[in-house]
């Protein structure tokens, strides 16, 4: 069946950096775009960034413009999120998601607090 799942949350501290990876089974990867999509407490879930099937276009959120980077290998069928420069505030469940379709993983926290 079709499955996204979510690693590399953790606990860091202001200014550190994560990267997430989101690995996908049970469909042709390389056919889809890619997002992540984050969740703070109390807070509705937001778009973080984007990137198309083939990798060759990608889109961020202003909040995370210039500290985070979204990629893929689609020989892994994984998809990344590199986030540089953590703040407090981006402090949430981190899902990846197939395209715009209901199809999400389960989730993965990162904290950022020192």
């Amino acid at each position: 069946q079709v499955q996204l799942v979510e690693s590399g949350g953790g606990s860091v501290q202001p200014g550190g950096s994560l990267r997430l990876s989101c690995t996908a089974s049970g469909f042709t990867f390389f056919k889809y775009n890619m997002r992540w999509y984050r969740q703070a407490p109390g807070k509705e879930r937001e778009f973080v960034a984007s990137i198309t099937n083939l990798g060759k276009s990608t889109n961020y959120a202003d909040s995370v413009k210039g500290r985070f980077t979204i990629s893929r290998d689609n020989a892994k069928n994984t998809v990344y999120l590199q986030m540089n420069s953590l703040k407090p505030e981006d402090t949430a469940v981190y899902y990846c998601r197939r395209g715009i379709e209901d199809i999400w993983g389960q989730g993965t926290q990162v904290t950022v607090s020192s």
